[in-house]
């Protein structure tokens, strides 16, 4: 049975004295609250804006369970918290999962979705194996300083971007996500657990250069999501909201302006 845990989240208040809906954004794998910091600084004109750390992440409480109903069940729990009657779910990778999930929980409660570079699919279980070596090296060897840490990593993983990335939740020697949990229920971040259709609006948006979104999937996102639309972000990989915010801001307020009233 799930438990429901109460999440750290930060809520920004909108510039506006009349907000729109307000938007709650779920980081990814190996991410925190701060991720998506770069569209919701924009959001923030218009909209009150959730940033949150997932169970196992930054200060949100640690539990053995990772699967998406349970993490969807946590947010559920926050916009209880905050009294949220209707939302806007923006979730990158992992936490895109999350909020695609949420659809079977919560169809009445949500306006639209925005997933950023994932698919409801199950992914090669193998995907993470040297960004988990690494982690564990650092562990190992009780290292506390940043780039000595950075240094260990590029024995495991050659993309630099990714290391930065990773050592931004790295603090005198700790991981601020839960590695033993992330690798025991890895099979449940890349899996997939089937939901009913959802007939809101969805917006994918993909990087051009990213594996994550191919073009055999579009059966089965159709399926969960007959009215979804998609995006491509050129130039991009895995993280078009980090490597061409203003684009894929562009694209969001695009979206928006068709189905926000």
């Amino acid at each position: 049975m799930n438990f429901a845990m109460k999440l750290n989240f930060i809520l920004h208040q909108s510039d506006s004295t009349s907000p729109n809906l307000p938007i709650i954004l779920i980081h990814g794998l190996f991410g925190n609250l701060d991720n998506l910091s770069m569209l919701g600084r924009d959001f923030q004109k218009h909209h009150d804006v959730i940033q949150l750390d997932l169970r196992n992440y930054g200060l949100s409480p640690h539990s053995p369970e990772m699967n998406y109903f349970a993490m969807a069940q946590d947010v559920l729990e926050l916009l209880d918290q905050l009294k949220i009657e209707k939302v806007i779910i923006i979730g990158h990778s992992m936490g895109g999962k999350v909020a695609m999930t949420m659809t079977a929980l919560i169809p009445e409660i949500i306006k639209t979705l925005v997933i950023i570079d994932i698919a409801p699919v199950v992914y090669p279980l193998d995907r993470h194996n040297q960004i988990f070596m690494a982690l564990n090296a650092v562990t190992d060897a009780k290292i506390t300083q940043r780039h000595m840490a950075g240094k260990l990593m590029r024995d495991f993983v050659k993309d630099e971007n990714i290391i930065l990335f990773l050592l931004k939740s790295f603090h005198e020697g700790i991981w601020r996500f839960n590695v033993p949990v992330l690798w025991d229920q890895y099979q449940y971040i890349a899996g997939w657990e089937p939901i009913p259709t959802w007939q809101g609006p969805l917006l994918f948006l993909c990087g051009a250069l990213s594996p994550y979104i191919k073009r055999e999937y579009r059966e089965q996102i159709a399926g969960y999501f007959p009215i979804a639309r998609s995006h491509v972000i050129s130039g991009c990989g895995h993280s078009p909201h980090a490597e061409k915010p203003d684009v894929v801001l562009r694209a969001i307020q695009h979206f928006f302006s068709k189905i926000l009233h």
